[in-house]
């Protein structure tokens, strides 16, 4: 980003289809990736940057013009001229369904970046002292763009990156390296609660000073359930979305994540207000509508797609975030239930659009309909 360039993140996860989909609404000129993950670019013809040195298994079409280690040990040459960056030039795209339908492309400027950053800073108040981070999120993901891959780096933190979710590499790495907070999404946190006893015996976490929920709402019986077991251990929760580039509220002591449901208050330089979504009108104090928010992390727009754009953002900046919301007397946002039709799933978002539509693909399906379904254990059984 720093030379211009505009990134793009994909879930792993995500099928050659859905990468496709995203390669053909994007339009990017050149692919990084690891060698395990080429076969996933197949029938794509972007040049690809290994980030690794592996052998890949040939794959048809698929051209690898170097490696990431074969740059670093070339000498930089010193003709080049970098372009001019201003603060409102697109710095990113990432993908998310928005307040419903397919995803789209959410276009964020360097301001957005910046703004996101000085908030992430003031978040976590890493003046007081140096801070160790254990990164269980994607950086894929708005809450690893924003937490780990620029916000905190940005603080001088030491980070230590998980290659991939294992409760095990988890905890070891708290001991190990003395970690002080853990991001994380509530299915940990259940497990986390769920395994406690166990976690205890074999694991030391007695450096760890707070966890940082996000992702998903968190209920009053985990909130309870794990001051219960881990009474040393802040627990912080975290509001924000992809259109906000990240945080736009957030509770910042043990005493407001108590206040429960609530999401915390407004980040700095962020404005909100409640809507009725019926007749657009601005609500009082404990009255119930739509949360809208403006401020300086607020994205530019959906990508080439200025319909949604203009469904999402009005005409004063305001981004309708598909969140029924109220603000009670003190300034906390309470998230009361959605507008928008998205699931959320251990912290991603999934949009039933897009089930519905690959459901009506089989042959045997006339109609298809997908509802989320409450289920207390994201991650499912875990065992120690």
């Amino acid at each position: 980003m720093s030379l211009g360039a505009i990134i793009t993140t994909t879930n792993p996860l995500n099928t050659k289809q859905e990468i496709a989909k995203q390669i053909a609404d994007s339009k990017p000129v050149l692919a990084f990736t690891i060698s395990q993950l080429v076969p996933k670019l197949a029938g794509s013809t972007l040049p690809i940057v290994l980030l690794d040195d592996e052998k890949t298994t040939s794959t048809e079409g698929i051209k690898t013009v170097t490696t990431l280690p074969q740059m670093m040990r070339k000498e930089p040459s010193g003709t080049l001229v970098r372009d001019r960056i201003n603060q409102d030039d697109v710095a990113t795209l990432l993908y998310s369904s928005g307040t419903t339908g397919a995803s789209k492309g959410v276009v964020s400027s360097h301001r957005n970046l910046i703004a996101m950053v000085q908030t992430v800073l003031g978040r976590f108040k890493l003046e007081d002292g140096e801070q160790t981070f254990i990164c269980t999120v994607p950086m894929f993901h708005i809450y690893g763009l924003a937490a780990f891959a620029t916000g905190l780096l940005a603080s001088g933190s030491t980070i230590v990156v998980l290659s991939k979710f294992d409760m095990h590499e988890m905890l070891s790495s708290i001991s190990k390296y003395r970690a002080t907070y853990l991001p994380l999404v509530p299915p940990i946190l259940v497990a986390l609660i769920s395994g406690a006893d166990q976690i205890r015996s074999k694991y030391d976490l007695s450096s760890l000073q707070s966890v940082l929920s996000g992702g998903a709402p968190l209920s009053r019986e985990v909130i309870e359930g794990f001051v219960q077991k881990y009474p040393k251990v802040r627990i912080l929760q975290g509001y924000g979305l992809t259109e906000s580039t990240g945080i736009g509220a957030s509770t910042d002591s043990l005493e407001e994540s108590r206040k429960y449901g609530t999401a915390g208050m407004l980040s700095p330089s962020m404005e909100a207000k409640i809507v009725d979504p019926d007749s657009g009108k601005a609500l009082l104090v404990n009255q119930t509508g739509e949360l809208w928010l403006k401020g300086p992390s607020i994205m530019k727009g959906y990508f080439s797609n200025p319909e949604a754009t203009t469904s999402t953002l009005d005409s004063e900046g305001w981004l309708r975030t598909g969140d029924l919301c109220y603000i009670d007397d003190d300034g906390f946002i309470f998230i009361v239930d959605r507008l928008k039709e998205l699931i959320k799933y251990k912290g991603y978002q999934v949009p039933p659009a897009e089930l519905e539509a690959l459901l009506l693909t089989h042959p045997k399906i006339s109609d298809a309909a997908v509802v989320p379904l409450p289920h207390t254990r994201g991650f499912g059984e875990w065992h120690l």
